[in-house]
């Protein structure tokens, strides 16, 4: 009989065991089962827009979203960039100065690790700022150095090219402000001087005047002949067509005029013209001088006291 109940009494603890250890597993897997459903999602990082998709270095870009959490940095390439995180929908960052133009992979890099699909962003050539020329009116006649110009700006790489009415011009980037050219022998007038970094991208265009205007600078007696002598007209913009005008009356030129058929008008070069002055009197008068080209453009009047 104490045997039976000894049986008994250990056959109900066994049951309780068990069910408690039936029970436990129970309630561990309810208990998981309400963590799983405590746990947040992942929420990934969705760019829908790019704003603008190409970029020149120092420009913003804005980034338009989801998930991007409170802090994040851009990637171009292998190039982080910190962004600016608005409400976590926004992220702006800046293109750093230092990127060559080129094609880059565009990604962004939450936090917390998450990273976002990738993109294609385009960065363009730095933009050339042409801001004055110098000088930036050459006389028709000049040569040398004379028609040499300095564009000056800022943003100019070795690559730059300067644009000479619209062509390219054989040019030397001295400094990333500055480019040294030679005016080209064109006609009178004004013309347009721009600098490229890349086809799609210029400066804004300056104009050069070129000027074609003769004047008088200096009215000097030269060689003295039997009867007449020379007078030396120095200055600028004279041509082989130039006029010159004795007070009022028209020497050498076309559809010349003569005073008399003595009187002649002797092109030296575009500085220098000598007028062969056949005086009737030995004694000094005034008489006015103007060199006219063929276009119509006239210098200055000037008095002349001589024979």
């Amino acid at each position: 009989m104490f045997l039976l109940n000894l049986r008994t009494f250990l056959f109900i603890i066994a049951l309780f065991l068990v069910s408690d250890l039936h029970a436990a597993e129970k309630l561990q897997r309810v208990k998981s089962a309400i963590d799983k459903k405590h746990v947040p999602a992942v929420v990934p990082v969705s760019i829908l827009s790019i704003i603008p998709a190409k970029a020149e270095p120092g420009m913003k870009v804005s980034l338009s979203g989801a998930g991007f959490g409170e802090e994040a940095t851009v990637f171009l390439g292998s190039t982080g960039i910190p962004a600016r995180v608005t409400g976590t929908r926004q992220a702006d960052f800046t293109v750093p100065q230092q990127l060559e133009a080129g094609l880059y992979a565009l990604y962004l890099k939450r936090s917390d690790g998450t990273i976002g699909r990738t993109y294609n962003f385009t960065v363009l050539p730095l933009r050339p700022v042409l801001t004055r020329l110098t000088p930036d009116q050459i006389s028709s006649c000049s040569a040398g150095k004379e028609r040499e110009v300095i564009a000056v700006g800022g943003n100019f790489r070795e690559s730059s090219l300067l644009f000479f009415d619209g062509a390219a011009l054989a040019s030397t980037v001295l400094t990333t402000e500055t480019i040294s050219f030679s005016v080209p022998d064109v006609a009178g007038g004004l013309h347009q001087v721009l600098v490229k970094n890349a086809p799609e991208n210029s400066s804004v265009p300056l104009n050069l005047a070129v000027e074609t205007k003769p004047e008088i600078v200096l009215v000097s007696t030269g060689n003295e002949h039997v009867n007449y002598y020379e007078l030396v007209i120095t200055g600028k913009n004279f041509s082989q067509n130039s006029s010159l005008f004795v007070d009022g009356v028209q020497i050498g030129g076309r559809g010349e005029q003569d005073m008399t058929e003595r009187e002649k008008l002797v092109y030296v070069d575009c500085t220098k013209l000598i007028y062969l002055r056949h005086p009737y009197s030995p004694v000094n008068k005034d008489f006015r001088l103007q060199v006219m080209n063929p276009g119509g453009e006239g210098s200055q009047v000037i008095t002349v006291t001589a024979p």
